[in-house]
């Protein structure tokens, strides 16, 4: 592969982006801590069993909570028709209610006001004329992604309330995976908004890009299937490592027929896989880190392969720590965020290579 053919502009130029570039990278910035933060509030909501509390979807009208006893009675008799209450919860109250509800709410609310935050500085930086046109499908782009992603929200809400009081691992992880996507497509539109026209690095090695490239491919496949153990709770099954079931490859990983429904649907192949795709991931950051220190590149790429070095071994002591204590809530949302900081720096290696600049 020719590095070139990733590089529409090459040079040494250091002029920098202009302040009209550099406020929307920091919006975007904002927008991307805002998408971290609701990831880690959602998989909060999973880990709590509070995602099915609220058993409609009120995306105009659902700014408020319940304010008075009466309307969190309503609030809770409508939660008391479903399969959760029904099978698991029937002995609730509605003070007990509440302690879940709150979570769940506060996911739903945070989702409203990234729409705000996003549609109310891009009205003024469209007036202010701040926008090229070239950055304006881009952000029409995040916006609708970004509406599409409240209703795939609620069809995964409405598959636990129908007979089984869980959601499905399917529509999870395309949940989860929606949001990862949002998230990196508006972090390489930032980086390109702070990189400096012609700012590219020259010459990186081919073997180095083909890798970061596969690499960041490798980090999000592993994150869908971290989506599916959660989907199936398989994080509280054969809590041992790096032994699963006292072998190295357990038995009973095709036992689903046919054999395919064992990688979405067999809780122990679930497991084992995500196993071995985060095992192959520090092999591959690893390889890069080394490729990279033998590459002629500039300070801040090499910044970047070392965050993504570091970080690599801090996520795999997460999982491991997260798998043998049971998945305690704590260093289950760690180990979920290690996971979208991994991909963050993964993502910030690869365009210190190849990343296009929109600044101006």
């Amino acid at each position: 592969m020719n590095t070139t053919s990733f590089n529409s502009v090459i040079g040494n130029t250091t002029s920098a982006p202009d302040t009209a570039s550099k406020s929307i990278a920091t919006w975007l910035y904002i927008l991307c801590g805002m998408v971290f933060f609701m990831v880690i509030l959602g998989g909060l909501t999973r880990l709590t069993h509070s995602g099915l509390s609220m058993v409609d979807w009120r995306p105009v009208t659902g700014w408020l909570p319940p304010m008075n006893p009466i309307e969190w009675q309503a609030v809770f008799d409508l939660y008391k028709e479903s399969p959760e209450f029904k099978k698991i919860n029937y002995g609730m109250t509605v003070e007990e209610f509440k302690s879940i509800f709150w979570l769940e709410f506060m996911h739903r609310l945070w989702g409203r006001i990234l729409g705000v935050v996003f549609l109310l500085p891009f009205l003024f930086f469209l007036l202010k004329g701040w926008i090229t046109r070239p950055l304006i499908p881009r952000l029409i782009l995040i916006f609708i992604l970004g509406g599409l992603q409240g209703v795939l929200g609620w069809y995964m809400v409405k598959s636990g309330l129908i007979d089984n009081p869980d959601v499905s691992q399917y529509r999870l992880t395309a949940h989860f995976a929606a949001a990862v996507i949002i998230y990196g497509y508006m972090l390489w539109v930032a980086l390109s908004l702070m990189k400096a026209p012609r700012g590219a690095v020259s010459h990186a090695p081919s073997l180095l890009v083909k890798g970061t490239i596969f690499t960041a491919g490798w980090i999000f496949l592993t994150m869908l299937s971290g989506g599916f153990v959660a989907g199936l709770d398989a994080g509280l099954t054969y809590n041992t490592f790096p032994l699963m079931d006292g072998k190295l490859v357990p038995d009973g990983l095709w036992a689903i027929s046919p054999w395919y429904f064992n990688v979405f649907e067999n809780i122990l192949t679930v497991q084992f896989d995500h196993r071995i795709l985060a095992e192959m991931t520090l092999v591959l950051v690893i390889g890069l880190w080394l490729l990279a220190r033998k590459s002629d590149l500039p300070i801040a790429p090499r910044k970047a392969f070392r965050a993504l070095m570091i970080m690599v071994l801090v996520q795999v002591i997460l999982g491991i720590a997260t798998l043998i204590f049971v998945v305690p809530v704590s260093l289950a949302s760690l180990h979920q965020a290690g996971a979208l900081v991994l991909f963050t720096f993964a993502l910030w290696a690869l365009h210190s290579l190849i990343g296009k600049s929109f600044a101006r």
